[in-house]
């Protein structure tokens, strides 16, 4: 029969034991896998067979064969991010540990001294991706499965449709829903469209600015009065969305979201260019329209106040605009915690490297609220093989490991960047004084 003294004998035996055994399992394990450095870079500029202005960057690792991608597209200053990329990022980063994502992200967010501009951000995020593609590649596992998993089984889109008037627009709602969207974008022409005093019509300057001229009191009577018409034809089953671009200034913005609040929008985005953010203020005391904002953001502190106040309901940035996937999973998650939502800004002249990066992204976000959808040209599928696709509303992945998508080299060769008329410069709208409109 055991006595005090031999228990006690026993567990200083079994205690004198445990640090040995636990030495044994700990040095019985797997060191793991072998350090990997950046050991090369290409950037892969590209027309994508068409009149886009796409900049990939391709990192090579010191395991022969694996590679990430990462998307730096600028449609306004492509050749200023080509150059940063040339000359200032690629040079840094050769050697560097590929597995120390979050560390290069702040290192390279912090290498240029001033930070968060579109170029760098630009540059951050191909760097970020493209270490984000690489990690997932190695584990053998989809970005999103890193990022936390899956939380939806595919990622619903807002589709695009317009119209001359109402009628013609309702009618494109319609077929929009037949095709299987539910969230869908009305415009009426391009951005600012029923705003516009026709070219040479209206009290002008003499000699002055004759094209169409916006007018923000027209567009403020005239764009909920068409939406009301397109309900009266669709019903309320669609989810509505409109995008004001930035058009309206101060207290038209807020009596303009005033008056769609009876129709129920899913969003309407960016009432007000971000040179007016408080704005938003006061457009919250007055209306339920839900707000989404932030195409223009490139720094996190432009959201923080606004998620953090519930001042919108929708963060509205495109994710190569911002840095890549790392802050956009911030942003995420920003708006998780304070009730709002991502709705990614993904169409236009993206590209299907970002549009891949912000759907792993919503894959794994509980934050996710929609994603604009992008109807890219057939050739993208053999320039891009493992570009998502878009069946009945909904974008889908292959499910690869990681970003899940490569690069076809020699076909982008032979669509190489178009020459870039008068700089590529943004096309800007003008008041009836010819005094120009914010985008």
């Amino acid at each position: 029969m055991p006595t005090r003294r031999t228990f006690a004998a026993s567990l200083l035996a079994s205690a004198t034991a445990a640090p040995a055994a636990l030495s044994q399992t700990t040095t019985s394990r797997p060191a793991g896998l072998p350090k990997l450095t950046i050991t090369g870079a290409k950037i892969i500029a590209t027309s994508g067979g068409a009149r886009y202005r796409w900049i990939f960057l391709k990192l090579l690792t010191s395991e022969p064969g694996l590679y990430g991608i990462g998307s730096a597209s600028n449609h306004y200053q492509t050749h200023a991010v080509i150059a940063a990329l040339q000359h200032h990022l690629i040079p840094w980063l050769i050697g560097k540990d590929a597995d120390q994502i979050e560390d290069l992200w702040q290192s390279s967010h912090l290498r240029t001294y001033w930070r968060n501009g579109p170029v760098n951000n630009n540059v951050l995020s191909a760097l970020d991706m493209a270490l984000w593609d690489i990690k997932g590649k190695r584990a053998g596992m989809p970005v999103y499965d890193l990022l936390g998993g899956k939380v939806r089984d595919a990622v619903p889109c807002y589709d695009h449709v317009g119209g001359r008037d109402a009628a013609e627009a309702s009618e494109n709602v319609l077929k929009s829903q037949a095709s299987g969207y539910r969230h869908i974008r009305v415009q009426f022409g391009g951005y600012g469209g029923g705003g516009f005093i026709p070219a040479g019509q209206g009290s002008r300057a003499t000699g002055g600015f004759s094209g169409p001229a916006f007018d923000e009191e027209l567009y403020v009577d005239q764009v909920p009065k068409m939406f009301e018409q397109i309900r009266a034809k669709v019903g309320f089953a669609p989810k509505l969305c409109h995008d004001v671009h930035s058009h309206l200034t101060g207290m038209n913005a807020a009596e303009f979201s005033r008056r769609m609040q009876p129709l129920q929008m899913f969003f309407v985005e960016d009432v007000l260019p971000p040179e007016q953010l408080a704005w938003y203020r006061e457009l919250r005391k007055l209306s339920t329209t839900p707000q989404a904002v932030g195409e223009l953001f490139t720094h996190p502190f432009e959201y923080m106040p606004f998620l953090a106040e519930r001042l919108i309901d929708f963060a509205r940035c495109r994710v190569s605009s911002i840095g890549g996937i790392t802050p956009a999973k911030k942003v995420a998650v920003m708006c998780e915690i304070n009730g709002c939502k991502t709705a990614f800004q993904e169409g236009g002249e993206n590209d299907p490297v970002n549009q891949l990066a912000a759907y792993h992204v919503d894959m794994s976000s509980p934050g996710f609220g929609i994603q604009e959808e992008n109807h890219f040209p057939d050739i993208v599928h053999e320039l891009l093989p493992g570009a998502a696709t878009l069946r009945a509303g909904y974008l889908y992945g292959t499910n690869k490991p990681g970003l899940g998508l490569d690069i076809n080299e020699a076909l982008a060769e032979k669509h190489p960047l178009q020459p870039i008329p008068g700089g590529g410069v943004y096309r800007l709208d003008r008041a009836i004084d010819g005094s120009v409109v914010k985008p």
